[in-house]
């Protein structure tokens, strides 16, 4: 199974009455990683690009918990998939190795990101090229 058919469309438990919606998400049930990190994207334009990056340890669950966006995977093999997130209780879980972008943001997009490793500036692959050497030397 390739990364890219590990990148699944994630649906939370969510309770409501009248009063309104709760949804909740729980580290190692609800999504397969304790979390350790979490910090939110908002007040992006519609035409940004965020994201551009891969970790080589991170996994990470993204949630549109207001407005919606756009998520575009690779696994610098060629393969690539879009996924809209666009309802507060889905998300996207995203394992380590894969390439991400973030774009058209909503103008009240909110997107909330759980990650399963503290910040680590040196996990993180910033260049596409570089990418695709690292996942093309791992598969050797």
């Amino acid at each position: 199974m390739n990364v890219i058919q590990l990148a699944q469309m994630l649906e939370f438990p969510q309770r409501g009455d009248k009063r309104g919606h709760l949804v909740i998400v729980e580290g190692s049930r609800d999504i397969p990683f304790d979390i350790k990190r979490i910090f939110y994207i908002y007040g992006s334009d519609g035409e940004v690009v965020r994201g551009q990056h891969a970790n080589r340890r991170s996994e990470f669950v993204l949630i549109n918990v207001a407005g919606q966006s756009k998520v575009k995977v690779k696994d610098g093999k060629g393969n690539e998939a879009v996924f809209s997130l666009n309802r507060p209780h889905t998300g996207i879980y995203l394992p380590k190795m894969v390439w991400k972008d973030m774009y058209e943001f909503s103008p009240d997009s909110v997107l909330l990101c759980l990650s399963s490793e503290h910040y680590d500036p040196d996990e993180y692959i910033r260049s596409y090229d570089d990418f695709e050497k690292e996942v093309v030397g791992a598969a050797t």
